[in-house]
């Protein structure tokens, strides 16, 4: 694997990012496009996107928003069907950790699906939710790490 991890700054990084988005998330799991895309898909000093490129195309994407005073919200991570199982969604989320540590934040949360949870608690993520509950006719837990 051949990662490059890419911090979008311009309208077709975006693109790209949404692109992967709406192929996981509204084709392949049936999430509403209006419950998808929301404020924070913009660029913007409150939100910080980020491509995964392997040889030039991208395959996975995530952002990162502040949730609240030093902890950062890992959001809308996604992974093609075709790279799923290659280390990828690994690479992706310790580059936005990374990222947030850089930010000065200390922690990070994300409600996961419940189905990736053994992949988040391998990252050292841990459930903080007392049951799952339901986003977008989902089940997730909320989970979070000291970075």
């Amino acid at each position: 694997m051949a990662a490059e991890i890419v911090c979008v700054t311009t309208e077709e990084q975006l693109q790209k990012g949404l692109d992967i988005r709406t192929k996981v998330f509204v084709e392949e799991q049936k999430v509403p496009a209006e419950e998808e895309i929301d404020e924070y898909d913009v660029i913007s000093g409150n939100v910080h996107h980020v491509l995964l490129m392997d040889e030039g195309v991208p395959v996975a994407t995530g952002r990162m928003i502040y949730y609240k005073a030093d902890t950062a919200k890992m959001q809308r991570i996604a992974i093609l069907k075709e790279y799923r199982s290659k280390g990828y969604g690994r690479v992706l989320l310790l580059a936005l950790e990374e990222m947030a540590r850089e930010l000065g934040l200390k922690s990070a949360i994300l409600d996961g699906q419940c189905q990736a949870e053994p992949f988040y608690t391998k990252l050292g993520y841990e459930v903080i939710s007392t049951e799952p509950f339901y986003d977008a006719g989902i089940l997730h837990v909320r989970m979070q790490k000291a970075l």
